[in-house]
C-alpha cells in the first residue's frame, strides 16, 4: 500500500513545554483519514509541520516518499491547504482572490476558478468583496483555494465550521468524490464526529499531543456494540438492582443519567419489570447501537474502549 503522508516520531514543544510527542501517522494514497481530538490537543500543531509552516522540534515528515525539509516546494506545491480560519483580501471578490492563488501557485488553468466555485455551491457572487462574505461563504472559498489547483494531498483543519446542515452534507460529499474519483488523499479534522464516521477510511486520535489511536473505520465499526440504555434519576440504584437481582456486571453509569447495559442476554422487558419492582423511576429503555463518538469518548476516558 502506498503512503502519501507518514510522521515518524514527531515532536513539537514551546518554552519546553510538549506541545506534540512522537506522533507516528500513516495515511494512504486516496483515503480519507479522521485526524480527532480535543481542543488543545495537538490537530493544528501537527498540521502547520507537516504543510512547513512550523518546524518540528524532533522527528521526520514524509510525503509522496520524499522526506520533508524547508526546500521542499515541489512537494508543498502537490497539497491544498486549509490551516486554522482562512484568510483573503476582503476588498477583492471571491474570482480575484482565487486569481491571485493562482499566480502565486504558478497555475494558469484559469478555468479551475469557475469549476472551484462551482464545486462548492459559491455562484452569483461575481461582484461582492469577501468582506461581504458570511462565516460559511468564506469557509467555502476556503475549500475552492484548496481544491483548485487539484492537488493530490489536502490538509484541512475544521474545514465545516460555520456552515449550515445543508453546506456540511454538500461538502461532505464533495470529500468523498475527491477521495473515491479523483484519487486525492484528504487529511482532515473536525469537532463533528458524525461527519468524519461517514466519510473517513481511518482516523487518528491525538491527546494531549500523544497519538493514542490509529485505526480503520472497519475495525471501529466492528467494535460497535449493541447495548441497552436506560434513562433514571437514581442511576446508583438501579445499577445497584441490575448487579444484585439479575446478575449483570457490564454496566456503565454516564454523567448520573444514564445507564449503558452491555449484556444482551437478558430480556429489555425482564430489566424494565425488576427494576420498577424495586421502585427505580425509569424514564426511557432503548436498544441502541455505540457510535464513533462513543469509541472517541472511551479512548479520552483512560484509552478503555468495550470489545
Amino acid at each position: 500500500m502506498a503512503y502519501v503522508l507518514r510522521t515518524h516520531s514527531l515532536s513539537k514543544s514551546f518554552k519546553e513545554k510538549d506541545i506534540v510527542s512522537n506522533v507516528s501517522m500513516n495515511i494512504k494514497q486516496g483515503e480519507i483519514y479522521g485526524f480527532l481530538g480535543p481542543n488543545g490537543a495537538g490537530k493544528t500543531t501537527v498540521m502547520k509541520m507537516i504543510t512547513n509552516l512550523v518546524k518540528p522540534t524532533s522527528g521526520e515528515i514524509e510525503l509522496f516518499g520524499q522526506k520533508l525539509t524547508s526546500m521542499s516546494y515541489d512537494v508543498l506545491g502537490r497539497m491544498g491547504t486549509i490551516i486554522e480560519y482562512p484568510m483573503f483580501y476582503d476588498k477583492l471578490t471571491a474570482r480575484e482572490n482565487l486569481d491571485l492563488h493562482c499566480e502565486y501557485m504558478g497555475y494558469y488553468n484559469k478555468k479551475a476558478i469557475d469549476e472551484a466555485l462551482e464545486l462548492v455551491n459559491l455562484k452569483g457572487i461575481t461582484n461582492k468583496q469577501v468582506k461581504d462574505f458570511s462565516l460559511g461563504m468564506k469557509q467555502r472559498l476556503g475549500i475552492a483555494r484548496a481544491i483548485m489547483t487539484k492537488p493530490e494531498l489536502l490538509i484541512l483543519d475544521e474545514p465545516i465550521n460555520g456552515l449550515d446542515p445543508i453546506g456540511i452534507k454538500e461538502i461532505r460529499e464533495l470529500f468523498i468524490t475527491l477521495s473515491k474519483e479523483y484519487g486525492i488523499t484528504i487529511l482532515i479534522s473536525s469537532h463533528i464526529l458524525a461527519e468524519i464516521e461517514l466519510m473517513a477510511d481511518t482516523i487518528g486520535v491525538i491527546n494531549h499531543g500523544l497519538l493514542i489511536e490509529e485505526v480503520s473505520m472497519d475495525q471501529v465499526r466492528e467494535k460497535n456494540t449493541d447495548y441497552i440504555e436506560i434513562a433514571t434519576n437514581d442511576c446508583n440504584k438501579a445499577a445497584y438492582v441490575l448487579s444484585h437481582q439479575l446478575n449483570i456486571d457490564n454496566i456503565r453509569v454516564i454523567d448520573q443519567q444514564y445507564i449503558r447495559v452491555y449484556d444482551n442476554s437478558i430480556p429489555l422487558k425482564q430489566i424494565t419489570k425488576m427494576l420498577i419492582m424495586h421502585d427505580v423511576d425509569v424514564n426511557s429503555i432503548h436498544y441502541k447501537t455505540s457510535s464513533l463518538e462513543e469509541y472517541f469518548m472511551n479512548l479520552l476516558d483512560g484509552g478503555v474502549v468495550h470489545a
